[in-house]
């Protein structure tokens, strides 16, 4: 225990002086009624059943404290008693936090208040107005297509770099694994600094240095040069994927955050989809170092508008609130959870570097819906070194004119935006149809709509390419349209997949997406060097339609979990 509680007892004098303390620091619109750990609420918008994103779960000893509604509920006196507050990590092994089952310690907690946001808190960025809230998620969901952008941009123009470093494709490939790459790594070390000290530096500094990066990439002699700020540029320009998601999650709570978590989803996917058209006219018209002095500038905007961005982490904000509240009022129990039950550096990096790879060797759940989404990840990446294939060695296009061809798949992309909302409308519907609590099953509904369009849009463009249909007339037709319906079901699969794992593992929720992310960036990384060579040796056909069964072959993944989820969770220690 945490030398926060100094004695073994608190006399009720010594406590409810500390309760008027806190209510005299209220906000002065606030009506107060002061009892000890009482009057706390549940926001009509929060549903305690389902996983608290804002939760702090990588920086907290949960199994010394275990877990608590504390940054999500409201109290009219401020805050709650963290004996009343504490409750096992949800996961089908129910085990009581130590500090629970310690009596001495148990005892102790009473005198314990962890600081909540009081009831309508103007502070609490739930409830800031929605204009300002809309705002705050279109920054979050524009920096994730900025940096997802900025993978896929050099595409537009590899052969200019090809001549000038006299390289192979596959060498020039590695400048986008690279940087994804950088994505796996950066959000793996973020994610924590983040829990630990808020979100507000982590969009500013690491978007600066990202910025800086792209600097010797425009500049670069020699390819190698190239290749490691290709490298350093996704380390850093990691930041809006471990922050945008958690952000978004802050200022709109579970019940309410339908169509801003569609955007978030389909940001990782629309942004990529953006660089080979822009890169191509780009390095068309200008050459390819002009496609990263572009690149910069498009950060460098972002970036103005991420500096805009109030802190919003409702732990940070509540810690804060803590230590002012303890120095005026010289209560030394005034704390948070988080700041009571704060892992120690050794337990951080067990966290964040080893627990993801453990449950990917022990939970079947999680490694297979990880390969699942990951597929569909390094399928869109494949497109890039495959449209040109198709568009500019098949029907002679320019650079610019093939990037063009990449719209089919943002406008599949946007009708996965009608749609996703609907399915989070259905889930809460389920939920209200077994008394308010869904089973995580419920969120593969869009797994199972969205997994058939992904090898139809592989059939599509591997049997209408030449040879089989033959450039001439509007023939450009059918390759292009297959990115209709991948779009489509690359979006609504993903979001169903990513909903499904955090409902899943509702307690570990930062591991389940952490190992989801190394597995997704592994796959993406990986899928540009070998894909060209893919696609010349087996023909446009039979390369598609290779991805095209196997996509067939993983079908039958959500719609195995959707009967037997319930029944594997059961076996595990860690999920729901």
């Amino acid at each position: 225990m945490p030398v926060m509680v100094h004695s073994e007892t608190a006399t009720t004098e010594a406590f409810d002086d500390a309760a008027t303390a806190v209510e005299k620091s209220a906000p002065d619109h606030i009506a107060l009624s002061v009892v000890p750990g009482g009057h706390e609420r549940v926001p009509p918008s929060h549903d305690p059943d389902r996983p608290d994103l804002s939760f702090p779960f990588q920086t907290t000893n949960v199994q010394q404290g275990g877990f608590t509604d504390e940054y999500r509920i409201t109290s009219k006196t401020g805050y709650i008693t963290a004996d009343l507050a504490l409750r096992p990590v949800p996961s089908h092994y129910h085990s009581l936090p130590a500090v629970l089952a310690d009596p001495e310690k148990a005892i102790r907690l009473k005198q314990v208040k962890l600081v909540t946001w009081y009831e309508n808190d103007p502070e609490d960025p739930r409830n800031w107005s929605n204009a300002y809230k809309w705002y705050i998620t279109f920054v979050c969901a524009l920096s994730v297509v900025s940096i997802a952008f900025a993978t896929a941009i050099i595409a537009g123009d590899f052969g200019g770099v090809m001549r000038e470093f006299e390289v192979s494709e596959v060498v020039v490939a590695l400048s986008v694994s690279l940087m994804i790459v950088g994505f796996g790594i950066g959000p793996l070390i973020l994610a924590p600094l983040s829990e630990l000290h808020g979100r507000r530096p982590f969009w500013v500094v690491p978007f600066l240095v990202y910025i800086i990066f792209n600097i010797p990439c425009a500049l670069a002699k020699n390819i190698g040069t190239l290749l490691v700020s290709r490298f350093l540029c996704g380390l850093f320009g990691s930041g809006p994927f471990a922050l945008a998601g958690g952000a978004i999650a802050d200022v709109w709570d579970n019940n309410e955050r339908g169509f801003a978590v569609a955007l978030f989803a389909a940001a990782p996917y629309g942004g990529p989809v953006l660089g080979p058209i822009v890169g191509g006219f780009i390095g068309e018209t200008i050459g390819w170092r002009w496609i990263f002095w572009i690149n910069m500038m498009f950060a460098g905007v972002v970036a103005c508008m991420c500096a805009t961005i109030p802190e919003t982490y409702a732990p940070a904000l509540l810690l804060k609130r803590a230590k002012r509240l303890r120095e005026e009022t010289g209560d030394p129990h005034i704390t948070t959870e988080q700041e009571l039950f704060r892992k120690t550096l050794k337990e951080i990096v067990i966290e964040t570097a080893v627990r993801p790879f453990q449950m990917i060797a022990t939970e079947p759940i999680l490694t297979l819906m990880s390969m699942y989404a990951s597929l569909i990840y390094g399928l869109l990446y494949a497109f890039f070194f495959s449209f040109p294939i198709v568009f500019s060695e098949g029907y002679g296009y320019n650079d610019g004119i093939t990037g063009l061809m990449f719209c089919s798949v943002l406008i599949g992309v946007g009708l996965a935006l009608f749609v996703t909302p609907r399915l989070e409308k259905d889930y809460l519907r389920r939920a209200a149809a077994k008394g308010g609590r869904a089973d995580p099953e419920d969120r593969l509904i869009g797994m199972m709509i969205g997994c058939w369009f992904i090898p139809i849009g592989m059939f599509i463009f591997g049997w209408t390419s030449p040879p089989t249909v033959m450039p001439g007339g509007g023939n450009w037709v059918g390759p292009c349209s297959a990115g209709i319906p991948f779009g489509f079901g690359m979006v609504v699969l993903y979001f169903s997949a990513n909903a499904y794992l955090i409902d899943a593992f509702p307690g570990y929720v930062a591991s389940a997406l952490a190992a989801k992310i190394v597995i997704r960036s592994g796959l993406g990384a990986a899928t540009p060097l070998f894909i060209t060579a893919m696609f010349h040796n087996l023909g446009n056909g039979w390369a598609a339609s290779v991805w095209g069964f196997i996509s067939l072959a993983l079908i039958p993944i959500p719609f195995c979990f959707y009967r037997y989820g319930k029944w594997i969770r059961g076996k595990s220690k860690r999920a729901a």
